[in-house]
């Protein structure tokens, strides 16, 4: 059962989760957090940072992109510069995926230069990095070299995804 429910058929809590993602795993950690932020009773959807058209139909949104070379995922930049006018109305909360070793879990990782400045401009509540994946599925010779020397893995945690889930749901406006 969810924590939050309809009360006189008022709508739900509508929420985008916009993520920029390269090769799945930025996309993995924007579906735990609809799944999370969906059994917390809100109308909840995740889509390819490319894909969103319009913001206002949005009561709050969740933008994230991987990380690659210090830069944030261009889809995910893109997206901030299309509706920093609309998302600058709405509450904003920014995530980064990328460390591919337990770094993020050990200690907070500051958001790279771009993102801060991303941050400053849409007036974001606040911003988290995850771990990333590297897996023999992840495509590229560099990759597959990473991996065949051990130097892969999924380093997402889910608990943690589910807990910033949970951790935004208690800031967003109820519809009850």
């Amino acid at each position: 059962m969810s924590t939050r429910q309809k009360v006189n058929d008022m709508p739900d809590t509508r929420v985008l989760i916009a993520y920029g993602s390269k090769h799945g795993a930025t996309q993995g950690i924007a579906e735990e957090l609809e799944e999370e932020l969906r059994s917390d009773g809100f109308d909840v959807v995740a889509m390819p940072a490319e894909r969103v058209d319009d913001v206002n139909g949005y009561d709050a949104v969740i933008l994230g992109g991987a990380v690659y070379a210090g830069r944030w995922h261009v889809e995910a930049r893109r997206c901030a510069r299309r509706h920093a006018g609309q998302l600058r109305q709405r509450p904003v909360w920014l995530f980064s995926s990328g460390p591919v070793d337990d770094s993020a879990e050990r200690r907070d990782i500051a958001p790279v230069r771009g993102v801060t400045r991303w941050m400053q401009r849409l007036g974001a509540r606040e911003h988290i990095t995850f771990g990333g994946a590297l897996t023999a599925e992840t495509p590229g010779r560099i990759a597959h070299s990473l991996v065949r020397h051990g130097k892969g893995g999924d380093f997402r945690n889910p608990e943690r995804i589910r807990q910033w889930a949970h951790h935004i749901a208690a800031q967003l406006p109820s519809s009850s």
